[in-house]
């Protein structure tokens, strides 16, 4: 049997805390012990656990499959730091909500995070905030997945995806200027490089396997007029003219794109948000995220100068 390659697939590792909620178990773990949670995970192993907040996330997320189902786009990855044994309970929950997810790395304790890179990576996703910001560390494409309490339609099958600049898709190269410099300084930078790309951030390469998969959607629509794109993908940051340019020149020069750019110059990010109403939201700052998380399943990027203090 061949093997199966993942390559030209769009990988997501997500741990079972952010999947599921683990709100529970993790009481009784603290409060018992290993051995004592293992019994317990094995006495509840057929009880179906809550979806978690990057539940809906990736439901829709594997739901694109449809677009290729002999050799699927997205390929999702159940990480989890439980054995193989405490790991059954959550792989039959993965089954009973027929989320499609075959594959599973349980590591005993231990940080799965070397298998980020190993398998190609495009998005980690936790609620262990410390995990997130080991990988982070090691340069790989991560987020802390924050508790929200954010509702979605289950009849609505699209996917909106959003995501900051500075320090999410890009360096924080001119965040860096702003904290150190003010205001002034950080748009006198950024016009005077209007048009000098900026270098990839740890979630750029994301946007463009998403990319990739909108162009099967153009072309499904291609063929069938009635098929509506699922995808959707927002550019989110606090960013305004003049300054909005460089961001923009940046999208081009990586060859990425966004259907929605709100350059908001200040105005609270969760307005748009609630509108908006993304699955996902990307953020480096705490600040941008908290306000929202009732619009949006928000994660944190501890990524740049405004996340020194985690490391």
């Amino acid at each position: 049997m061949p093997a199966y390659d993942l390559h030209d697939r769009l990988v997501v590792g997500v741990a079972s805390s952010a999947l599921f909620d683990l709100t529970e178990s993790d009481a009784y773990f603290r409060e018992h012990g290993e051995a004592a949670y293992a019994d317990y995970q094995d006495r509840h192993v057929d009880d179906l656990l809550a979806p978690g907040p990057a539940f809906p996330f990736i439901k829709r997320l594997l739901t694109l499959n449809d677009l290729r189902p002999r050799d699927p786009l997205v390929e999702v990855i159940v990480l989890s730091r439980n054995d193989a044994s405490t790991g059954l309970r959550v792989m039959r929950s993965v089954e009973k909500h027929a989320l499609g997810v075959t594959r599973a790395f349980f590591t005993q304790g231990r940080s799965p995070l070397d298998y980020i890179p190993a398998l190609g990576m495009s998005l980690f996703l936790s609620q262990n905030r410390d995990d997130v910001v080991a990988a982070v560390r090691a340069g790989h494409p991560a987020g802390h997945v924050l508790p929200s309490t954010a509702a979605y339609d289950d009849s609505d099958r699209g996917l909106r995806i959003a995501f900051d600049f500075d320090a999410v898709l890009a360096t924080d190269e001119s965040e860096r200027v702003f904290q150190s410099e003010g205001m002034d300084s950080f748009v006198a930078n950024e016009v005077a490089k209007r048009d000098i790309a900026h270098v990839p951030g740890l979630l750029q390469p994301l946007v463009a396997d998403l990319n990739r998969i909108q162009l099967l959607e153009q072309q499904r629509q291609k063929d069938d007029p009635s098929y509506e794109p699922r995808v959707r993908i927002a550019l989110v940051t606090a960013r305004a003219a003049p300054a909005h340019e460089r961001a923009v020149h940046s999208l081009r020069s990586w060859g990425v794109t966004v259907n929605d750019a709100f350059f908001l110059g200040g105005i609270e990010k969760a307005k748009v948000l609630q509108v908006l109403r993304p699955h996902m939201f990307f953020d480096d700052q705490h600040g941008h995220l908290s306000g929202a998380l009732e619009h949006a399943a928000g994660v944190h990027v501890p990524y740049g100068v405004a996340n020194e203090t985690l490391f």
